[in-house]
């Protein structure tokens, strides 16, 4: 059993860290096909909607596989953050009046983006981006418009917005570690909307990388 009741009473543990040991053994073992994907999908649904360490303890009892070292290389290449040296790209202009404009996929993020919109809407995926910096700004004059910002879980989120009739919700929680992507949102929205969201669920991330693991082991989705 992947999760050690051993040594440390196991309600004294750092819940999250016994969450992400038992959906690691979840994943590994649905990924060499000794789960079904309807008891895989089950057993993570109480797994990230877990409140108590006893449950995740439960949720993974009857397993044998545990995480092994190709699992974990895995798994850091899916859940850190992609940096990339050379080409550095210092600042970006986004201007958006009476229309949209979206940045997604495997983009390049300088340090420094202005977002000016007017009457307009911008989205900035950060899912796939390629950072180039650890710390980015992000400066935003928004006059009756919309800002979506979606991040990973890995990507730190601070905002500074100063709103006139307008609002700023931050949805997305700071889970990432001293050397994740730190991005700070400031600026001004005058009777315009800001809005930072995780663009997965936890168990939609995990899902799609069981899935991952799957076709790594040849087994594909079945």
């Amino acid at each position: 059993m992947a999760i050690d009741c051993n040594g440390v009473k196991i309600e004294d543990r750092p819940f999250d860290q016994v969450r992400e040991e038992a959906i690691d053994q979840l994943i590994m073992n649905y990924s060499h096909g000794k789960l079904s994907a309807e008891a895989f999908e089950r057993r993570l649904d109480l797994a990230t909607n877990a409140t108590q360490h006893q449950e995740l303890v439960d949720v993974v009892a009857d397993l044998t596989l545990e995480p092994d070292k190709q699992y974990e290389q895995q798994r850091e290449r899916s859940f850190s953050p992609q940096y990339q040296s050379g080409n550095d790209t210092q600042h970006e202009r986004i201007i958006s009046v009476l229309s949209s404009n979206q940045h997604n996929g495997q983009w390049l993020v300088p340090a420094e983006i202005q977002v000016i919109s007017i009457l307009g809407s911008v989205e900035l995926d950060f899912s796939e981006a390629i950072f180039q910096h650890q710390h980015v700004v992000i400066r935003v004059n928004n006059w009756v418009g919309s800002l979506d910002i979606l991040v990973p879980e890995q990507v730190n989120v601070v905002s500074n917005m100063f709103n006139i009739i307008g609002s700023a919700n931050n949805k997305a929680p700071s889970m990432g570690g001293r050397q994740a992507p730190k991005i700070v949102i400031e600026g001004y929205s005058i009777l315009g909307s800001l809005e930072v969201k995780l663009k997965r669920t936890m168990k939609e991330k995990f899902s799609a990388f069981a899935n991952q693991c799957r076709d790594m082991f040849g087994l594909g989705k079945q």
